[in-house]
């Protein structure tokens, strides 16, 4: 299958549709920035209340006029161009594919091995997130603003808590169950065959992803580092750009002096980290967006500020701060308590947390609600630093290829670390209401992962989705659902390849990631929650219809909350969801028929532990029967706090070969 690199099949089309959008984006610019002066965020209404001149009201009085006037003047133009574009839109690719030729741009990625089926098997992870990332006079509705801005940001902190090298600690401890140095923002236990790695079992055992500067002299071949990697076994084929640390003993998680250095060796063995990016010191134009103490998401930093350094302690006393930056500068969350979200549950066979970034090695996401196209691009740009492959504007536009007209394309973007095979879109015909107007459906991909050494190609399917939106419309969403599952199996079964010329392909893995707009708690929601899709794909979150893990939370923010100081920035959002009574008051919870739309005053009555309308399902039908799919890590992310009314979710999977196993 071609993958389509531009959206029209030749220059001339290109060139007519950017005329005709160039006479109708002035008018739509106009009308975009009229109605958003009308519509302010919670953010705005605080700033405009210490405001008392009225400034805000004298600008608008003075700029509503002029947009009107220009407005007027400009709907000739968009007419023209409007009888223009329609047409074009027949001719019109769903899908844009960008391969970044430029290696050198993609600093913060990690360069990847392929993989050959050798080993104990290796980890994929993938993310999924919706960005909100609309027109800003509709964002605005969601309580978020400076569309341009948050997209650059957004894809900043995807991308700057994706290339974080990995650390791994591990406590052989019968009696603590914690480490006092970091949040654990990638959690992994050791998976494999290696009896090496089985043998650390005394204790808990976490990872946790750290942010460092390293020197320009850091090497692969620090003998701390092979050291270490003698002592803990060898590492699984997906683990790339890891450090593992063994902590020994019952001394309540305290770093001797050794262990320190041991540290602080790995730390620089894992290379250099990325330099100073383009604009990385030009501050953000959205003032929820300033760099703050403890806003682990900033600009200048990877993904932590000062007062989240880790800090070790030796003996009885604290290692000096400045000392520890010298060699290594951590970012992570301080975890002064236990964690809620650590695995409570001995029957649980993954990690889960909240965490405050992006895992680390992040190989594959999925966003939704990207419809605005320059927002778009600009968010291209930044997740091209780390990943190679990306697909987006994805879907149709007029009334091709739908039942009713489209304004908007559907919003999903895809970015990858692996090379894409295949891609098809497929449009939902049967949205109502005001998502009638955008082109929401599913996006099928195809990516190769690695190869045997019978040259026989690893791949693996991903499908990126977003269902309809409006509540109750549950009839929708259902045969939405059923349309999915259709169209993936066309889909793989298109592009699967069992012919003597082409080698018969290997199937790693199978995943559903999106928005789909329904939770596993609402009574609502019951049609939806007993779809067949959950009897072919697994939910690591879900018990069953109706009820959910004990560590599962909401991934719906309320976006009157989006700004409180509490939770503007993702050390503290991560910090309040970790607390039941903090869940209550910035999450969204499912609605009882009982109780009135407002959370406040019912909150010993909520359900659950919030609305959770983000998914990412794995499933192991359809896979190399030899092989055998699990998950390693589930987590919910702060990372976009202030940016988004969602939070992303992550999913680690191992495929396990089993040749190593006894």
């Amino acid at each position: 299958m071609v993958l389509y690199t531009s959206p029209f099949p030749n220059s001339f089309l290109s060139v007519l549709h950017s005329f005709s959008w160039g006479l109708i984006f002035p008018c739509y610019w106009l009308a975009d920035r009229l109605v958003a002066s009308f519509v302010p965020t919670t953010y705005e209404k605080r700033q405009r209340a210490d405001d008392p001149c009225y400034f805000h009201a004298l600008c608008i009085i003075i700029t509503t006029p002029i947009y009107l006037a220009l407005l007027v003047a400009s709907l000739p133009f968009a007419l023209i161009g409007f009888l223009l574009w329609s047409p074009l839109q027949s001719a019109r690719r769903p899908y844009i594919y960008s391969r970044l030729e430029d290696k050198n741009h993609a600093n913060g990625a990690t360069l990847l091995t392929e993989w050959k089926a050798a080993g104990n098997g290796k980890s994929f992870c993938f993310g999924s997130a919706n960005v909100c990332l609309l027109p800003d006079s509709l964002a605005r509705f969601n309580n978020v603003f400076n569309t341009q801005a948050r997209a650059k940001e957004i894809g900043r902190r995807i991308r700057n808590g994706a290339s974080r090298p990995q650390i791994k600690i591990y406590i052989d401890s019968p009696t603590n169950t914690s480490i006092s140095a970091a949040s654990f923002s990638s959690l992994v236990s050791p998976q494999s065959g290696d009896n090496t790695n089985r043998t650390v079992n005394a204790g808990i055992k976490r990872t946790t992803s750290m942010e460092y500067k390293g020197d320009n002299s850091g090497s692969n071949n620090s003998e701390d580092s092979r050291e270490d990697k003698g002592g803990a076994g060898e590492p699984n084929e997906g683990e790339e750009n890891t450090c593992i640390v063994r902590i020994n003993g019952e001394d309540n998680g305290h770093m001797s002096d050794t262990e320190t250095d041991t540290i602080n060796g790995q730390a620089h063995a894992s290379g250099p980290a990325e330099p100073s990016l383009e604009g990385d010191a030009e501050i953000s134009k959205t003032p929820n967006h300033k760099q703050k103490e403890g806003d682990s998401g900033s600009l200048d930093s990877y993904s932590a500020s000062r007062e989240s350094l880790v800090k070790v302690r030796v003996g009885d006393g604290t290692v000096d701060q400045s000392t520890v930056n010298n060699k290594l500068l951590y970012k992570a969350s301080i975890m002064k308590k236990t964690s809620v979200r650590k695995k409570k549950h001995t029957d649980e066979t993954f990690d889960h947390e909240i965490s405050a970034f992006f895992p680390a090695n992040l190989d594959f996401l999925c966003l939704q609600e990207v419809f605005d196209k320059r927002a778009a691009e600009k968010l291209k740009e930044q997740l091209h630093h780390y990943f190679e492959y990306i697909v987006y504007d994805v879907g149709v536009y007029s009334c091709h290829g739908c039942c009713s007209f489209k304004f908007v394309n559907s919003g999903l973007l895809f970015a990858s670390r692996y090379p894409v095979m295949d891609a098809a879109y497929h449009c939902y015909p049967n949205g109502r209401g005001t998502d009638s107007l955008a082109s929401k459906g599913a996006l099928f991909l195809k990516v190769q992962v690695g190869s045997t050494p019978q040259d026989q190609r690893i791949v693996g399917y991903i499908s990126c989705t977003h269902l309809q939106a409006i509540a109750g419309d549950t009839t929708v969403r259902c045969e939405q659902l059923d349309m999915l599952q259709d169209w993936l199996s066309e889909f793989r079964k298109s592009t699967s390849s069992s012919s003597t010329a082409n080698p018969e392909e290997l199937v790693a893995f199978d995943v559903i990631c999106g928005d789909l707009n329904f939770d596993n708690c609402s009574s609502e929601d019951k049609l939806e929650q007993q779809h067949s899709l959950f009897t072919h794909y697994k939910d690591p979150c879900r018990i069953g219809p109706g009820e959910d893990k004990p560590w599962a939370i909401g991934t719906l923010l309320d976006p009157e909350g989006l700004y409180d100081e509490e939770v503007c920035t993702p050390d503290n959002l991560q910090k309040v969801l970790e607390s039941e009574e903090g869940r209550k008051g910035y999450l969204v919870y499912p609605t009882s028929k009982n109780h009135g739309s407002s959370q406040k005053g019912r909150k010993a009555s909520l359900k659950g532990n919030g609305r959770r309308i983000d998914y990412m399902l794995y499933t192991e039908e359809g896979l190399y029967l030899e092989w055998k799919v699990e998950v390693e890590e589930f987590s919910f992310i702060t990372q976009l706090a202030g940016l988004t009314d969602h939070l992303p979710v992550a999913m680690r999977l191992m495929v396990s070969t089993g040749e190593d196993d006894p």
